[in-house]
């Protein structure tokens, strides 16, 4: 099978895009790891669909996969990817897109170079998100291996825990993330975020994606932190987060209002590879 392919990127967070409206796709977990390969294949962080909408009120339905084939409900960056990619290929002439998920629907604005998105209000009951506790609070100790660390837990369609440090150079994203990501009070796994709080308008940021391993930039968990910093009394309504790949603008209004989230979205090159 060829497969027509687009390969777009926001803030570095990578993703290899396929219209499924003009082409029949159905991929196997191990087509998409190889797609994902960076040796193999044509590399990236998720593969995206792109497919006719499933209700009256959406134009599109937008599917992700995390490179370990696993498919996944919401990617904030991929979002913005998807708005510019539907725009680029004529597949709308709209400036405003809604789009269906896994999580629920989306609404996308472009304006100009950049896209926002209103990525719907955050879910913060534990048994919604999935995570076991016993009731709702702004943070949760967490035993990782016999070390006690506190975590905000956030959904943003999908899980997230995020953790204060103090600077993000320092974090130990890489040997912590992925026990926080199995962890058993995870029953989805999770989405590990380490945030470092330089004013309460400004962040940094690291994220061990689920699925994945630690990416440039991630979307939901750039709003998952806001969120949690918020829920702490950490950060005002505005933030800028600095993520490794270039930064996001997320404000957070509070209880009860959406997550918006405002950045970029580019396309690298297109391609057709054999599957």
């Amino acid at each position: 099978m060829k497969l027509a392919f687009t390969k777009m990127q926001g803030l570095g967070n990578d993703f290899v895009v396929i219209d499924a409206i003009h082409q029949q796709v159905q991929l196997t977990g191990e087509q998409i790891r190889f797609l994902a390969d960076r040796r193999f294949g044509v590399g990236c962080d998720q593969v995206l669909l792109v497919e006719p909408p499933r209700d009256q009120h959406t134009q599109f339905y937008y599917r992700i996969f995390n490179a370990d084939g696993g498919e996944v409900e919401q990617c904030g960056n991929g979002a913005r990817c998807f708005a510019r990619f539907v725009r680029d290929k004529g597949l709308t002439d709209q400036e405003v897109i809604d789009v269906g998920t896994a999580a629920g629907p989306i609404r996308l604005f472009l304006e100009g170079e950049q896209v926002r998105v209103n990525m719907g209000r955050p879910v913060l009951e534990p048994r919604e998100i999935p995570f076991q506790a016993e009731a709702r609070s702004a943070s949760y100790p967490l035993s990782v291996e016999g070390r006690e660390v506190t975590i905000g837990a956030v959904s943003m369609g999908n899980p997230h825990a995020v953790l204060v440090v103090d600077e993000v150079a320092r974090a130990p994203v890489e040997s912590l993330g992925p026990r926080i990501e199995t962890h058993e009070r995870f029953p989805q796994r999770t989405n590990v975020g380490f945030m470092a709080v330089r004013t309460p308008r400004e962040i940094d940021l690291r994220v061990w994606e689920r699925g994945v391993g630690e990416t440039l930039a991630c979307g939901t968990g750039a709003c998952a932190a806001v969120v949690a910093g918020r829920l702490q009394g950490l950060l005002e309504p505005e933030v800028r987060v600095h993520l490794p790949g270039g930064d996001l603008v997320v404000s957070w209004q509070g209880e009860g209002q959406p997550v918006w989230m405002t950045g970029p979205a580019s396309p690298v090159f297109e391609g057709v590879i054999e599957l």
